[in-house]
């Protein structure tokens, strides 16, 4: 059984920076097609960033550009979201995600294995 265990959340100033790690366990991280999420309360989650097999291509939501960027080790079976001049809005839970055939990047319904999240903070 595939899981995925985020870490790295926590209470971060605006501007400030946070790294975002997700683990995977049961199989290789490089049979999957990898995302983050943003949920806020009482929402679906919503596409932040995700990440080709092998690392060398990825998408990032428009509102993140500039600013995050994702990263896998696959020798570690992890993905890492880098998060760089946060605002208010980047609030939120962030859970990892993966699929095993591409289907497409930004939907929740394209991904089979979810984490439970972790939660990001951004306030002054």
């Amino acid at each position: 059984q595939v899981q995925l265990v985020e870490s790295g959340g926590g209470l971060v100033q605006p501007g400030g920076s946070l790294r975002l790690s997700c683990v995977v366990s049961g199989a290789p991280s490089s049979r999957y097609f990898m995302a983050w999420f943003r949920q806020d309360p009482g929402t679906e989650p919503r596409f932040v960033a995700s990440s080709s097999k092998s690392g060398g291509a990825w998408y990032l939501d428009d509102s993140t550009q500039g600013r995050f960027n994702i990263s896998r080790d696959n020798a570690k079976n992890a993905i890492y979201l880098h998060m760089n001049s946060v605002k208010l809005e980047d609030t939120g839970v962030y859970h990892c995600a993966a699929q095993s055939s591409y289907k497409g990047y930004a939907s929740r319904q394209d991904y089979d294995y979810w984490g439970q999240g972790t939660q990001v903070t951004v306030s002054s």
